[in-house]
């Protein structure tokens, strides 16, 4: 789908952030060694364990969302982000990944709304640039299918509709992916 959704070098960039309401170093760099090297179960129950202890632990709250995220439970990652956002709203990473979770479920304007919130935040926050971008051209591409599919015969439209769909990576319609008409696009790259 979208540049957007890669996934762990979008979502990991808060563990290599100075942010001072951190995990003891020894719990994160447990949690991540474990999740990096397949034991996600071993690595949740863990970050569980320690949150349990010290729930109000950005970085920890973080890493977990990241494994939900990954995991594809992306109800209980965006609730999580969220009450991130919530506890702590001068981080940008956590704004930059619930947009990706609204992204991923063909959410762009929630995207565009969160990743914006993101760089108020932090304006020199590159990958949320980058990120806004992308959500900027998904939501090009369902406009322009939709005045396609309003005016058929308009021959202005096919060409930008094209070039916007190679820029995001849409499949063709009936190639296994929903078109970027607002229902839920392919996978990530």
């Amino acid at each position: 789908m979208l540049g957007l959704i890669s996934r762990l070098a979008r979502l990991l960039l808060i563990a290599s952030t100075g942010i001072a309401i951190g995990a003891h170093a020894d719990d994160l760099a447990d949690v991540q060694r474990l999740y990096y090297t397949g034991q996600a179960p071993a690595a949740m129950q863990r970050a569980d364990a320690y949150l349990a202890t010290h729930p109000k632990d950005a970085q920890m709250r973080f890493m977990k969302g990241v494994m939900l995220s990954d995991a594809k439970q992306d109800a209980e990652a965006i609730a999580l982000f969220q009450k991130l956002i919530e506890d702590y709203p001068d981080l940008a990473e956590p704004y930059n990944n619930l947009a990706v979770l609204y992204a991923s479920t063909g959410d762009y304007s929630k995207a565009r709304v969160t990743l914006e919130q993101a760089l108020r935040t932090n304006p020199a926050y590159a990958t949320a640039h980058e990120n806004l971008g992308d959500v900027h051209a998904a939501l090009a591409a369902q406009s322009y299918a939709r005045a396609l599919k309003l005016e058929p015969g308009n021959v202005t439209v096919p060409p930008k509709l094209a070039l916007v769909r190679q820029l995001v990576k849409y499949p063709k319609p009936g190639a296994g992916a929903s078109s970027p008409t607002g229902d839920k696009p392919g996978d990530s790259k």
